[in-house]
Parts: C-alpha cells; sequence; structure tokens
C-alpha cells in the first residue's frame, strides 16, 4: 500500500502528465499537420528542432529551459511582468519540462496518421462542395483522431517519466516538483527506503506498459479500419 505521501506523488505525476500533453496537444497537431502536407523551405530544419529533445541529453534541455524561462530570461521576465507568473521551481514549470519533452512523440504519431489520411477522400468532399474547414472538421480530423489519441497517450507517458529536464529546471521540491522519476531518485539516496523506490518503480512500470499497451491497442485498430476499408 502508498502511504498518504507517496499517494501525493502520485497525484502530482498524473496533473504534470495531464497539464503536459494537453497544452501541448495544439501545437503539436499543428506541426504534424505541418510537417505532413506542406512543402516549404527550411521543412527539414524544423523537423530536426522538433525532434532535438529526443536526442538532445534531458539535462541541456533543461538547462535550455533555465535559460528562457528562469527569472533572468526573456520568457521568464516577459511571463511575471504581464502575467505574475512563475515557473521556476513551481509544478508549473515540470509540465512545461515535460511537454517539451514530449513534444516529438507527439507530432510523430499524430504525423504518421495524417499521412495515411486517404486524401481522395478530401477531394471528393472539395468536388461536392465542401469547404476547406467543413472537410478538415468532418473527413480529415475523424480520420487522424486515433493517432492524436495515441499520441496523447504516448506523450502522457513520457511525461509522467520525465527526469532530467525537470531536475535541471525546476529542482526536486517535496509537494512542488517531486513527480514519480524524482520521488525514486529521492529515496535511493536515503537508506532504508529501498521499499519505497520499489513501490514507486513499480506503479510507474504498470503506468508506462499501460500507456504503450493503449497507444499499440489505437494504432492497430486504424490499421485494421483502414485494411477494412481497403485503403
Amino acid at each position: 500500500m502508498l502511504s498518504a505521501e507517496e499517494w501525493g506523488i502520485v497525484s502530482l505525476s498524473l496533473k504534470v502528465g495531464g497539464v503536459a500533453v494537453l497544452a501541448c496537444l495544439p501545437l503539436a497537431f499543428a506541426l504534424a499537420w505541418l510537417l505532413a502536407r506542406r512543402a516549404f523551405p527550411g521543412r527539414v530544419l524544423l523537423d530536426g528542432i522538433v525532434h532535438l529533445p529526443l536526442v538532445l541529453p534531458p539535462v541541456v534541455t533543461g538547462w535550455l529551459l533555465l535559460i528562457a524561462f528562469g527569472p533572468m530570461g526573456p520568457a521568464g521576465r516577459w511571463l511575471e511582468s504581464w502575467f505574475g507568473v512563475t515557473l521556476m521551481f513551481r509544478w508549473t514549470g515540470a509540465a512545461l519540462a515535460a511537454a517539451i519533452m514530449a513534444l516529438p512523440l507527439m507530432v510523430r504519431a499524430m504525423r504518421l496518421s495524417i499521412e495515411g489520411i486517404d486524401r481522395r477522400l478530401e477531394g471528393a468532399a472539395r468536388t461536392l462542395g465542401a469547404g476547406r474547414w467543413h472537410c478538415f472538421w468532418t473527413i480529415s480530423l475523424p480520420l487522424a483522431l486515433p493517432g492524436v489519441l495515441a499520441a496523447l497517450v504516448l506523450g502522457f507517458a513520457r511525461s509522467i517519466g520525465e527526469f532530467g529536464a525537470t531536475i535541471t529546471f525546476v529542482s526536486n521540491i517535496p509537494g512542488e516538483t517531486r513527480t514519480l522519476p524524482l520521488a525514486i531518485y529521492s529515496a535511493l539516496q536515503v537508506p532504508g527506503s529501498e521499499a519505497t523506490a520499489t513501490r514507486l518503480a513499480l506503479l510507474s512500470v504498470l503506468l508506462s506498459l499501460g500507456a504503450l499497451l493503449l497507444s499499440e491497442w489505437l494504432v492497430r485498430r486504424t490499421h485494421g479500419e483502414r485494411q477494412a476499408r481497403g485503403d
């Protein structure tokens, strides 16, 4: 059984992961659509920048967030002066770090789904008089929806497992920024806390495995539906 403190850690992790993927969703979908449907100068560079967090050490990502959103950073000063918002040492900063790390996985999953849409269906709708936005809302988005859901699940799994960028950007503060990975790390530093680390690690494995299985099910379901339609 988990203690009250450990349940608080789980609750905070779920909140950080949920906020991260929901806040990241519009940007991820826009980038995925842009990369899948538009040809423009610098497309390869944009694709590389989007996927950069996958290959950069997470500590470097956290350091860049610290430079940009810290008290002396350009984005940090702007947020504080205009909105009174501070991300440093706050759970919102942990959500930002998690969103940055989840963005490449979400964009990739959505992009594959968008690229798999049969554009002949969109063309047929346009010839029948459907406008661009009507075609998007009634045909393109529903067909891409399984990929969007899979992206949300993958992004959530990545968010609750984020460690390096989070601890670099917002530190490891109990009750504020100490998510599951940081709590496991903290428990491993204290003699006699192996049981706590084991419980939290097993819970992390179960959450991540469940998310991966759900994402795989969504992908297989989409593939099966397309095969049934003869796409």
